[in-house]
């Protein structure tokens, strides 16, 4: 396989959300829900196809009716589906989603797919790295044992082999007992990285350094853990790198809907920007507006990918 062809491998969860178009303080005062594709790094695959890269998603969904909708949409995107699978009498996860009036989301998550999805890769994962040519994960199979175990042997992998791997720490509070602990992993999950990506709020959480801490601070505290190349989003605020290559680039203005996976439609844009540049740091840095673009237009709708 030539190395133009070689898809980003996205590891992570597809899901269903579930999202109330409207405000609403909580579940008992939504008055309706519309299924929208969903998953963070499903989305990131998502946002790293629609800008050109090829991208693969590895993880897992049921092998029931929200199952095939969700593989239906993926292959629709283009995404290389070699890693993906249905999971025999699993139930696919669906997120019910409701913002209150600062348009925050608010995630109630039934199944436990997400810890199945990952587990299903597990006999292949040696196969799915060296087909890759970067490697993206997050938090969210960093929370249980089991998945945490697959990740970090698909990171150290990649790391091994001289991929690029990308992280994006997304930490929910919902999915961990201990944050002390959330943000430890994420620690140890940074060295060796191509580059992480975090909010500000995520950053500051990262390095300890204080709710007051400067953004271009918590990037090179992030390249301190290991990173050769820190990314600090601040939404409306812009964006900032740190590390072997820096740069800024401003945030678009936005009639802003919901926030919900920004992040994610960012994180896939950069990934794309960045193998366009042949995975230097200075293609991330060169990718910062676009991948600010891709965000701020993610946050003119309810969903996460449109």
């Amino acid at each position: 396989m030539s190395e133009a062809s070689r898809p980003i491998l996205c590891l992570g969860e597809a899901i269903v959300d579930l999202i109330c178009e409207e405000e609403a303080a909580s579940l008992g005062e939504a008055s309706a829900f519309r299924p929208h594709f969903g998953g963070a790094l499903a989305n990131v695959a998502v946002s790293a196809a629609r800008h050109g890269a090829a991208a693969a998603l590895a993880g897992g969904v049921g092998d029931d009716p929200w199952g095939e909708w969700l593989e239906e949409r993926l292959a629709g995107e283009g995404i290389d589906l070699r890693w993906f699978s249905k999971v025999p009498g699993l139930e696919t996860p669906v997120a019910f989603v409701t913002f209150g009036p600062e348009r925050e989301p608010t995630f109630a998550v039934y199944g436990d797919g997400i810890r199945a999805g990952i587990h299903s890769v597990e006999s292949r994962l040696e196969d799915a790295v060296a087909a890759s040519s970067a490697v993206v994960f997050g938090s969210n199979t960093l929370v249980g044992g089991p998945e945490r175990a697959v990740t970090l042997r698909a990171r150290d992998l990649a790391v091994a082999a001289g991929i690029p791997v990308m992280f994006d720490p997304n930490v929910r509070p919902n999915r961990w007992e201990d944050m002390a602990a959330a943000w430890e992993l994420c620690r140890t999950a940074a060295a060796g990285l191509f580059v992480i990506r975090a909010n500000l709020a995520e950053a500051r959480g990262m390095t300890g350094l204080g709710a007051d801490a400067d953004p271009a601070e918590c990037a090179e505290a992030m390249c301190d853990l290991g990173a050769r190349v820190a990314v600090v989003t601040m939404g409306a605020g812009g964006v900032l790198a740190r590390g072997e290559a820096a740069g800024e680039a401003d945030a678009p203005k936005v009639d802003v809907v919901s926030p919900l996976g920004a992040g994610d439609a960012f994180f896939g844009a950069l990934a794309a920007e960045s193998a366009r540049g042949g995975w230097t740091p200075e293609a991330v840095v060169a990718g910062l507006e676009t991948a600010a673009a891709a965000g701020a237009r993610a946050c003119e709708r309810w969903e996460a990918v449109g």
